[in-house]
């Protein structure tokens, strides 16, 4: 009963203490996040793996045999030295891996809390090309955002499942038909990237890739405005209309 309210009191303490990636009302950023929490990873894999092949090599060295007939006989312990040798390391490597999970979950959290007042635009996938259409009606096959604003990207497929990849936001989501999916990006950077399809989705699949621009938040009204204005003053698209129906002629069958 001991052990086991210790163990709660610990894991309440750990996950309390998880970080949270934004602080003073600033904005979470996935990406932020993301790269905080691969780094610290990488750091924990290299730090454990260095501290495990030193020991290895240390007591292959040391406990080697001296000769073909040599036995190697095991040191004594007590009943304390078993327990602290078996249990202090795994006390360790359980905080890590409870603190690499606190935060693994905080960052989940980011990713699906998109921020008030975001910028909502609307992705179409096809194959094997990505659509946006902002709030104004205004389509675009470039994905145009204003600077220092967040942008939330909800998501439907006209045909088979694709996958939504910003890499350089480390954002990604299913795009599938009959179901809306959403991710959230903050692009706080002028600059261009790109967005991919991840998920093979046919002949064409390595060509789904796209444009994405991060312009200044008066370039991106301008541009939703003139757009918009253009749009409007196009003509609309000629339909043909089907030919009218003759009637057979004498001896004809139907």
């Amino acid at each position: 009963m001991y052990s086991l309210t210790t163990l709660r009191a610990f894991m309440v303490v750990v996950f309390a203490a998880a970080p949270a990636f934004a602080s003073g009302g600033a904005i979470a950023d996935p990406a932020d996040g993301w790269d905080e929490l691969w780094n610290h990873t990488l750091m924990d894999l290299c730090l454990m793996g260095g501290i495990f092949t030193i020991a290895a090599v240390y007591m292959l060295f040391k406990y080697r045999a001296k000769s073909a007939t040599a036995i190697g006989t095991g040191p004594k312990l007590s009943t304390a030295q078993m327990l602290g040798w078996a249990l202090i390391p795994a006390f360790i490597f359980m905080a890590d891996d409870f603190y690499l999970a606190a935060n693994g979950w905080t960052l989940w959290n980011t990713y699906r809390n998109v921020p008030a007042g975001a910028l909502e635009v609307k992705v179409t996938a096809q194959m094997w090309a990505w659509n946006f259409e902002y709030e104004n009606g205004v389509n675009s096959d470039v994905l145009k955002v204003p600077v220092g604003r967040p942008v939330v990207l909800r998501m439907m497929s006209d045909d088979v499942v694709h996958s939504f990849y910003l890499p350089k936001y480390r954002v990604k989501e299913d795009v599938m038909p009959g179901r809306v999916t959403y991710l959230w990006f903050n692009p706080k950077e002028v600059g261009k990237t790109y967005v991919t399809c991840t998920e093979f989705c046919g002949a064409n699949h390595a060509n789904m890739n796209q444009d994405v621009a991060v312009i200044p938040q008066e370039e991106f009204t301008a541009w939703l405005e003139s757009s918009k204005a253009a749009t409007a003053a196009a003509p609309p698209a000629a339909t043909q209309q089907p030919a009218a129906e003759q009637p057979p002629a004498n001896g004809q069958k139907l």
